[in-house]
């Protein structure tokens, strides 16, 4: 197991914010956590000097390809990508030094999977350049992927099989606890019981992280299968709760 890094960024830049209040009005209000006065590009440096790989670089919303490309630009090959990647823009992403990029709405089309948009990204990037996003909301006593900027459920539940046939598309899985992104109230524990019961490649978690004590909590829930990211809660991004160099040194000492 290992800690991943994050750069999300809105309005061109680099913030925390809860994720299930970002939305298309723009009346409604939005949760930040921290707004950032560095550029972008001081983060993908910051992770690149301790060697943080597999991060992930987050458009919230549009406007934000400037900012997004200013951090892959500067670790080519360290960062993913993802905010409204598809077949049409994917490659040129990859050519802006992303080593995946990472797709959700584009694919859970109207509540679907849309197996015709996903066979054309397998085609034009490749397997080993594609990470599906199956960030997702409790309903009943299932999760279920969501979409656009979180709001809407789909009709597709984690399950064994369901992970089987996206793990044929796919070199990994990001999966943000929705419920409890932002938050820094903890993970979701059964969230990471779930994932670390039926995901068949590597799967990255994010939600809700608040200590260094959730990492411990998801390397043994997860049965150290798998990767975590912390945001709100760490100090570079204005938390109190995670030092930057204790991800540092879990991750040396996890020989990541």
């Amino acid at each position: 197991m290992k800690i991943r890094p994050c750069i999300d960024i809105h309005d061109g830049k680099v913030k925390q914010i809860v994720g299930s209040t970002l939305r298309d009005n723009s009346e409604s209000k939005l949760q930040e956590n921290f707004t950032a006065e560095q550029p972008p590009g001081y983060f993908a440096s910051l992770f690149r000097t301790h060697n943080l790989v597999g991060g992930h670089v987050i458009m919230l919303g549009p406007g934000n390809e400037e900012a997004a490309c200013q951090a892959l630009n500067i670790w080519p090959g360290g960062l993913q990508v993802g905010g409204g990647i598809n077949a049409e823009n994917a490659t040129w992403w990859l050519d802006q030094g992303a080593s995946h990029v990472i797709v959700t709405s584009y694919v859970f089309y109207r509540g679907e999977i849309d197996y015709h948009r996903l066979h054309m990204l397998e085609e034009r990037v490749g397997k080993k350049r594609l990470v599906l996003d199956l960030s997702c909301r409790k309903k009943g006593d299932s999760y279920y992927i969501v979409t656009d900027r979180w709001q809407k459920f789909t009709n597709v539940s984690l399950s064994p099989g369901i992970m089987e046939e996206l793990a044929a598309y796919a070199d990994e899985f990001l999966v943000h606890g929705v419920d409890v992104e932002g938050k820094c109230k903890g993970v979701d524990r059964d969230l990471v019981e779930l994932l670390a019961e039926i995901s068949p490649i590597p799967t990255t978690y994010a939600g809700g992280a608040r200590s260094m004590d959730d990492a411990y909590l998801v390397k043994e829930v997860g049965r150290d299968r798998l990767d975590l990211t912390i945001g709100s809660a760490l100090d570079i991004f204005g938390g109190t709760g995670v030092a930057f160099d204790e991800i540092v040194r879990f991750n040396q000492k996890e020989g990541s």
